[in-house]
């Protein structure tokens, strides 16, 4: 077996580069490709203060995870025992009694195990005591890709930017939810969103356009993420999606978003009329980047 270890969140164009290194070497021994995850972010168990949002709820991420192509996926409950465990005694214990694996391939930053300071050649070390060959992985050519870049991105309302990173638009889901139907009064009905998932991020506040998939239909439509200043609506922020040439009751449906371009700031108008005029070149410049987009 031939694996490689990681949380993959976001499963950007890194995870992509290392698991088709991955699905390689395995090819070239005639052995089986194996991804090692885990079933929740690690510093959520040993400094949860500090874990971050996620760019891919555990669904998602499982389902991008096997679209790559890889033989197995196996998920790793984490827990304080297992961050506990050292490298060595991971690479023993989950490694070679549990999984069988007789390969283990590595980014060049890549770390595991409870900190000992460990190189890469520490790894290598362990593997050869143990059975497994350490392979270093080649680091993908150009820029930088993390997850931690990317939610960097999404913090600052660059989609596009987060788009060439992931190798796909930023998708968030919601459930529509009754909301204060000012939007329908301004001309521009809005399905009122709420995540699915807590800890799954979502991108600064704004305007944006997005692509709005319902069931097995999908939309063009423009979404505003923030406080609806103009309406005074206090310091709760609100996730409204109008969807374009869409007339229908949306209460209680699931909502995916695609992110595609961010249009512009939050920012508080004079009067609602001028709101509604902004929203009226929203809708036009949103679909002038959805139509150019959908050609590309």
């Amino acid at each position: 077996m031939v694996c490689t270890i990681g949380f993959f969140d976001g499963v950007h164009r890194g995870h992509q580069w290392l698991i088709q290194q991955v699905k390689a070497e395995a090819h070239c021994r005639s052995d089986r490709s194996l991804l090692i995850t885990f079933d929740r972010h690690p510093r959520s168990v040993f400094a949860p203060e500090s874990a971050p949002l996620l760019l891919t709820s555990m669904d998602e991420k499982m389902s991008l995870l096997r679209a790559t192509g890889v033989d197995d996926i196996f998920i790793l409950p984490f827990d304080r025992a297992m961050a506990a465990l050292t490298a060595r005694e991971f690479m023993e214990q989950v490694l070679k009694k549990q999984l069988g694996v007789s390969v283990l391939v590595i980014g060049y930053d890549h770390h595991f195990g409870r900190p000992q300071g460990e190189t890469f050649e520490d790894y290598k070390a362990y593997g050869q005591q143990l059975g497994i060959d350490v392979v270093l992985a080649q680091e993908l050519p150009g820029e930088h890709v993390s997850s931690s870049v990317v939610r960097h991105a999404l913090e600052a309302g660059d989609v596009r930017a987060a788009a060439q990173l992931l190798g796909r638009p930023y998708i968030w889901t919601g459930r529509v939810v009754h909301g204060h139907a000012v939007g329908h009064k301004l001309g521009f009905p809005t399905a009122n969103l709420q995540s699915l998932s807590s800890d799954k991020l979502l991108p600064a506040t704004g305007s944006y356009a997005v692509l709005i998939q319902h069931q097995s239909s999908v939309w063009k439509g423009m979404l505003n993420i923030g406080s609806r200043p103009t309406l005074d609506n206090g310091s709760d922020v609100s996730v409204e999606a109008h969807l374009f040439d869409f007339d229908g009751n949306l209460y209680d449906e699931e909502l995916t978003l695609s992110f595609i371009s961010r249009l512009r700031p939050e920012r508080r108008f004079s009067s609602e009329e001028e709101l509604t005029h902004q929203l009226m070149k929203d809708q036009s410049s949103a679909l002038a980047i959805l139509n150019s987009e959908l050609k590309a």
